[in-house]
């Protein structure tokens, strides 16, 4: 059973900063009339780190990349090699954050060629680290043994924010196509608005890049 009964999948479009790859989510989330998934694309290799983590965790690990501080909570996260992507639910669907994790990556594991044998983490592992990878939860998505995929979410009275990566290098070509289908039996492409653009470069001058926001823990 799907978990949608319609969405919008936006593509890979040009590519963003870390700054604006997060305002662009904030922007879809407090605009959702219609559930969508998009597939990021990154301007430079990036880390992004949980709303509630301290700098001072990932200070030393930024390197090169763009450094974000995320708008949904969970680990560390190193982008760049990744696949990663978000999905925005419109206020109206009153999904448990819980049922929407589980459906999410359950759809990425129907996406996944069948001899991968992924299964979903039953339960939550001991943290080892603040890195997310490094962490499995419940329902995250495992290969081997390995975590390749994991998630954070934040709710507020338009909707819920998904954000999500998986990192495993054989990713089917035809991925970005299973994974929609698996989510929702009819799905439609669609392209971010100018407006919404707009919207959304206001929110990451205004916080995103902002070393207020980047320090604030």
């Amino acid at each position: 059973m799907h978990l949608l009964e319609e969405l919008d999948v936006v593509e890979y479009d040009v590519p963003h900063s870390a700054a604006m790859n997060m305002a662009i989510d904030e922007a879809l989330l407090q605009s959702a009339v219609r559930p969508t998934l998009r597939f990021f694309c990154w301007l430079r290799p990036a880390l992004s780190f949980g709303y509630f983590g301290s700098f001072a965790d990932v200070a030393h690990q930024g390197g090169d990349r763009d450094v974000v501080r995320r708008w949904t909570g969970g680990g560390i996260v190193l982008h760049g090699d990744d696949l990663t992507y978000s999905v925005v639910l419109p206020g109206r669907l009153t999904i448990s954050s819980n049922a929407v994790y589980s459906h999410i990556h359950g759809a990425i594991r129907m996406a996944l060629p069948r001899d991968m044998n992924i299964v979903l983490a039953a339960e939550a592992a001991p943290k080892l680290s603040e890195a997310c990878f490094s962490n499995p939860v419940e329902a995250d998505v495992m290969f081997e043994g390995r975590k390749i995929a994991g998630a954070a979410q934040r709710r507020t009275r338009t909707g819920l924010l998904h954000q999500g990566c998986i990192q495993h290098a054989c990713l089917p070509a035809d991925f970005p196509k299973r994974f929609p289908a698996a989510l929702c039996g009819s799905f439609q492409r669609a392209s971010l608005s100018r407006e919404l653009v707009r919207d959304a470069q206001t929110i990451a001058d205004r916080r995103y890049s902002t070393t207020e926001w980047l320090h604030q823990r």
